[in-house]
């Protein structure tokens, strides 16, 4: 990729927005696009307000400053005049399969052979919204993580027919804007993050449930346990690091961990009691206010941000 050449364009939502963010963070021309021009004009301004925050802090990516990066983002409510001279299109409409698929029928009709068209989706399959595309050599899930500026982590997902060119172009271009790309061979429900994240919250639920912990311990369990390690490592190297290897650790735990896997109950509904149960002591921590929801997640962005940076150092030492 010539960095001047390519433009990435998107939609200007939360998730547009901040992939919008850490595109022209690497240092990479950014379209903006949507239908309704105010929602543009406020994502222009929520988009330079973040980032002179972020450089005043500390927490700005990349090597220019805001002023430069904002410089490289642009809005356009024509879709033939923003996809012009785009290599690289991400797709962040809200999670609606018709949705996604009209608008990937409208690319369909308008793009090149060499663009990459990319959807963000967490859990809508790639041979659902791409199959019968024309282009669909050239179609791939990029997943990022909430909220992507701080969480590097993409899932790339393709396409039965997806090319390999397509992946690894798309691979490398994470790569190079700084994300941590991960290439799964094949789709699967819910892709590898959110299995990962259900497969927690299941078993979360229902240790509730049972009443063996309240919900403040469950996520302390989490936050000052099990997270710890994971910021760093992940389940298979823990396995590996808490015994002289894998095979090790099979050979003296696999056993255990079968007793207790045959205890997991079934997939519990997310109804009823224990919905109230958990909400209430959730609430009493923080309230649904916005305002209050609004200044947790700006505090779990922080925290996010500073175990980025502690991770980077972490990683050059």
């Amino acid at each position: 990729y010539e960095l001047a050449d390519l433009y990435f364009f998107s939609f200007s939502g939360l998730i547009g927005r901040s992939w919008a963010m850490v595109f022209a963070a690497g240092g990479f021309k950014v379209k903006l696009y949507d239908i309704a021009q105010q929602q543009l004009t406020s994502a222009l301004e929520s988009i330079r307000k973040q980032m002179q925050e972020m450089e005043k802090s500390g927490f700005l990516k990349g090597s220019a400053s805001a002023e430069q990066q904002f410089a490289l983002i642009s809005i356009c409510t024509d879709l033939k005049a923003a996809v012009e001279g785009a290599t690289f299109i991400q797709e962040c409409t809200p999670e609606n399969l018709e949705l996604k698929k009209k608008i990937f029928s409208q690319l369909d009709l308008i793009v090149g052979n060499n663009v990459i068209l990319s959807s963000s989706t967490s859990c809508l399959l790639p041979s659902k919204l791409f199959t019968g595309l024309k282009h669909v050599k050239q179609c791939i899930v990029s997943h990022p993580v909430n909220p992507p500026y701080f969480v590097p982590l993409v899932e790339i997902v393709p396409h039965p027919e997806t090319d390999p060119s397509t992946t690894e172009r798309t691979y490398a271009l994470m790569k190079k804007i700084g994300q941590s790309p991960v290439k799964l061979n094949r789709e699967i429900e819910g892709f590898v993050l959110n299995r990962l994240q259900y497969g927690v919250i299941s078993e979360a639920w229902r240790l509730v449930a049972e009443g063996v912990i309240s919900p403040t311990d469950l996520d302390l369990v989490m936050s000052d346990g099990l997270g710890m390690r994971y910021a760093f490592i992940g389940p298979l190297e823990t396995m590996h690091l808490n015994a002289e290897g894998i095979a090790n650790y099979c050979e003296r735990y696999s056993e255990g961990m079968r007793l207790v896997l045959n205890t997991f109950g079934p997939v519990p509904e997310f109804s009823g009691e224990i919905v109230q149960k958990v909400n209430q002591a959730m609430s009493e921590k923080i309230p649904v206010v916005p305002k209050v929801l609004d200044a947790r997640r700006k505090w779990r962005d922080e925290c996010l941000s500073g175990l980025a940076k502690l991770k980077t150092q972490m990683k050059s030492n």
